[in-house]
């Protein structure tokens, strides 16, 4: 079976990308603009530095320290606001952490969101499933689509990445997973993934189980 499998949680596990719409939408009105739908498509997956980095070249705004770290500010205490209130579940996903829980595989939470929002979110997942959680500002700025969040996902567990399957929805996330040698359970939510190597797409997660994911594995 998998050494572990390790889930991507927006757009993943938690149907919280259109969340992120609310204040990111409202942040570029405040800042004096309006965020495209293209650019906002392509802010799925990222950390939130990034996010407020195309949004700030978006609008045309000087991304000064303090501007950025004021924007930050604003975002994540309205993005708490719009958590607090509920996050739904993507189709499946709560059944597929149950039934893999059941097996005794080992899995982690790898997600781009900071801690705090994360630790929000998780009272919705449950903390229970995850042996392991990796958040956004946990890499050293090395986040998606940089390999590093599930290469410390991988090393917390004390197991080898090349035998896990992740399980992602973005292009941004995918990218990191197959960067780190995982083998990449597709499932996209807002925007498409092309194919590629090591990726296996899937309309969703229902009905997912163990023994689908390590057929997936590389003999």
């Amino acid at each position: 079976m998998p050494a572990a499998v390790l889930f991507d949680m927006d757009g993943t596990l938690l149907d919280s990308e259109k969340l992120w719409d609310v204040p990111l939408y409202e942040l570029a009105e405040r800042l004096g603009g309006r965020l495209d739908p293209v650019t906002r498509e392509a802010m799925v997956g990222s950390n939130m530095t990034a996010t407020l980095r195309m949004l700030f070249a978006e609008l045309g705004l000087d991304p000064t320290p303090d501007a950025l770290t004021e924007a930050g500010t604003w975002l994540r205490e309205r993005t708490k606001e719009v958590f607090r209130a509920g996050v739904p579940w993507r189709p499946g996903a709560l059944e597929t952490l149950t039934a893999l829980r059941a097996t005794g595989v080992p899995m982690a939470l790898v997600t781009s969101t900071e801690r705090e929002l994360t630790e929000i979110c998780l009272d919705t997942l449950g903390r229970e499933f995850f042996q392991v959680t990796v958040c956004g500002d946990e890499v050293d700025g090395r986040n998606k689509p940089q390999p590093e969040p599930y290469l410390r996902a991988a090393r917390l567990l004390g197991v080898d990445p090349a035998a896990c399957v992740a399980v992602e929805d973005s292009p941004t996330g995918v990218a990191a997973a197959v960067a780190a040698g995982c083998t990449v359970l597709v499932v996209p939510c807002e925007v498409p993934v092309e194919a590629g190597e090591r990726r296996v797409p899937r309309d969703s997660l229902v009905g997912v189980d163990l023994a689908e994911l390590a057929a997936l594995l590389p003999d």
